[in-house]
């Protein structure tokens, strides 16, 4: 851990709007505006796709600074539309969502190179933790190896977390995607995908979270010898 990170105040994310807009509405269109009788197969993917779009959009916006999740989200659904509007294969649907969490695997074990650690800002927030006193307190005890060796573990878990996801989201598309590109029963298929998919990268990824964050706990009372009430801000 580097005592000299510097964590830049961030807004909260807006968690509900995040799932309305990327997930519940664009899965409603496609599923049921998406026959000729409503939008069409072409123009349903058009509009349920804008959603995301225009959201993550207003969100860079709104929040002035690069925020490389929505960057990842407005990719993964620019992907979805032009692969649909051209009339690609499912099997590049199933490449497609499964590319997205491998690729957030990657960028965490990269992280692991960097002095931004993706898994101490995530984990080890500095608003609830004496980050300072942690770090003093493993090199008062000469635990700096073992400190090292416990965040390589916890970060290899956590993207071993998301390469799960990765390969559930490509089962996941294979097995939903039969219809030929470019029908109301395609769309239906692919909005039942999206509805879908999110679960299969969330639940994983919360309880690799949770199951992380308990173990670096207990490896930080061991590397330090503080209690958690201790290492917590808010017990202060």
């Amino acid at each position: 851990m580097n005592t000299e990170k510097k964590y830049p105040d961030e807004k909260p994310s807006h968690s509900l709007l995040n799932l309305v807009f990327n997930v519940i509405i664009p899965a409603i269109i496609l599923t049921k505006f998406s026959t000729h009788s409503y939008l069409g197969p072409s123009k349903g993917v058009i509009v349920a796709l804008s959603f995301p779009i225009t959201y993550g959009l207003y969100d860079l916006v709104k929040n002035k600074r690069w925020n490389y999740i929505s960057i990842l989200g407005v990719t993964s659904v620019l992907l979805t539309g032009g692969l649909a509007l051209f009339k690609f294969n499912a099997i590049w649907f199933a490449v497609k969502v499964a590319a997205i969490p491998l690729v957030i695997a990657v960028i965490i074990l990269i992280s692991m190179r960097t002095k931004y650690s993706i898994l101490e800002k995530l984990i080890l927030n500095p608003k609830l933790f004496d980050i300072e006193l942690i770090n003093r307190s493993i090199e008062s005890n000469h635990a700096q190896d073992y400190s090292k060796k416990l965040f390589t573990r916890a970060t290899l878990f956590i993207a071993l977390s998301f390469l799960l996801s990765a390969t559930l989201n490509f089962i996941l598309a294979i097995v939903i995607l039969k219809s030929p590109v470019d029908t109301p029963e395609f769309n239906n298929e692919l909005g039942k995908m999206t509805a879908l998919s999110f679960p299969v990268i969330m639940i994983p990824s919360i309880i690799a979270m949770v199951l992380t964050f308990w173990y670096l706990i207990r490896g930080l009372k061991k590397a330090t010898g503080l209690s958690v009430e201790n290492m917590m801000k808010v017990h202060k």
